[in-house]
């Protein structure tokens, strides 16, 4: 969420960012929120000096009253009342101008950074980094969805059985394959400096709105309306909702935090080749990276992050690109954001596989995160988070692209997870 201050300090600044995610009528939009902000602050004005006539009416009663001054303490005590009604009257106000205000505040997206390519969607997302070359299959090769039937390691149907479409039952070598990539996952994360957190996988509404996963995205996410807890759609929203209302000093800095979780995600897409499989899932497995850092570093630690991520398709030998997202195709929290993807050579397209983000105070703004420096001051921090990373694409192009003859080859970093080389 947006600060008001912030805004205030530098409309015209906010307002061209917005302009950039091709929000329409950016400037009535601040207007408003910048016209309830007023009156707001006028509210709470009036409110503060009547409290202040009513302490000291109520201290002129006593002193009236001493003098025998009957008349004067009855004067001053209708008085009291009168500020008193409207003490009640502005109360109700300040309520009032502080919910829309918040209401508009919640609807409306981070600014982009300036470095922030401009642009409506995907096409227009810049190419940072493409893997020189890309792997050629023999004749005959099959795409994943036919490599998991021919070696019976993952079954849709029986998870259509049990759930529905989009929730897969891992079996035999493709269930070992998934607790490998976790492992190794969690490992490499600790090898960077993650601390590991194990978090709830469900979530109530104050840490969807900490998020920004409320009110944006509620539809996407699974209900469980006799609780209203939500089924997490990514484990950065318990992990980043460990610091909501928490001040944290320069010792603590940075958090450095990572997570496996399984997610959720009631929206699958539409249909086609671009959505068969693993491709897009309503559930899915996902180790996570958070780390939360003072402004004047989160941008340090998002290329750090993007070479975190960059470490891992390395070592799994798997051809990738590094795209920095347009204005248009980034999320509606995000100031910044790197995808990654890996090269599906049986389908011949690019899969994505992680998204790693730096909200700025947007998140933190939400979620009252703040940073006590050693003099005392106050400011909130930056939240930043990445996939590192979502298995089931990965799994896709492992299969596609490591299948030979006799059976589909498993990456060197992933053989001390397993007891077994190869997929036959």
């Amino acid at each position: 969420m947006l600060q008001v201050s912030a805004i205030r300090e530098d409309v015209e600044k906010v307002i061209q960012g917005l302009k950039k995610r091709n929000i329409k009528d950016v400037e009535s939009l601040i207007t408003s929120v910048l016209s309830i902000d007023d009156q707001r602050k006028l509210t709470q004005k009036n409110l503060d000096d009547d409290k202040a006539k009513v302490n000291a009416n109520s201290k002129l009663i006593g002193e009236s009253l001493k003098k025998g001054d009957v008349q004067g303490a009855d004067k001053l005590k209708d008085s009291i009342g009168t500020l008193k009604t409207l003490i009640s009257s502005a109360e109700s106000n300040l309520l009032r101008f502080e919910t829309e205000l918040k209401e508009l505040l919640y609807k409306i997206p981070n600014v982009p950074d300036e470095k922030v390519p401009s642009g409506f969607g995907a096409d227009d997302n810049q190419v940072v980094f493409t893997t020189d070359l890309l792997p050629t299959l023999p004749e005959g090769a099959l795409p994943h969805w036919d490599l998991i039937k021919k070696y019976d390691i993952i079954d849709f149907d029986l998870g259509t059985k049990i759930a529905g479409a989009g929730f897969p039952v891992y079996k035999g070598k493709g269930a070992k394959l998934q607790r490998a990539m976790i492992n190794f996952f969690l490992q490499e994360a600790e090898n960077a400096g993650y601390r590991e957190i194990q978090p709830p996988i469900v979530v109530n509404e104050a840490s969807g709105y900490g998020t920004g996963q409320l009110p944006d995205k509620e539809g996407q996410m699974y209900h469980a309306t006799a609780d209203n807890l939500y089924l997490i759609p990514t484990a950065e929203v318990p992990i980043t909702n460990l610091y909501r209302d928490v001040i944290l000093t320069d010792e603590d800095l940075p958090v450095k935090n990572a997570g496996y979780t399984p997610c959720f995600r009631r929206e699958a897409g539409s249909w086609g080749a671009h959505v068969r499989g693993l491709n897009r899932l309503h559930q899915f497995d996902k180790v996570e990276v958070v780390q939360i850092h003072k402004p004047e570093n989160s941008y340090a630690a998002l290329e750090e992050m993007c070479n975190h991520v960059e470490s891992l398709l390395r070592k799994l030998e798997l051809p990738y690109r590094k795209l920095l997202l347009c204005s248009g195709d980034m999320g509606f929290t995000s100031a910044m954001t790197y995808d990654f993807e890996v090269y599906s050579a049986a389908q011949q397209r690019w899969l994505e596989v992680s998204s790693v983000s730096n909200f700025e105070t947007f998140q933190a703004n939400r979620l009252k995160l703040r940073h006590k420096s050693k003099e005392g001051k106050m400011q909130l921090l930056h939240t930043l988070n990445g996939s590192a990373l979502a298995l089931p694409r990965i799994v896709a192009a492992i299969l596609e692209n490591n299948q030979t003859a006799e059976g589909i080859v498993i990456p060197k970093a992933l053989l001390p997870y397993l007891n077994f080389e190869m997929i036959n």
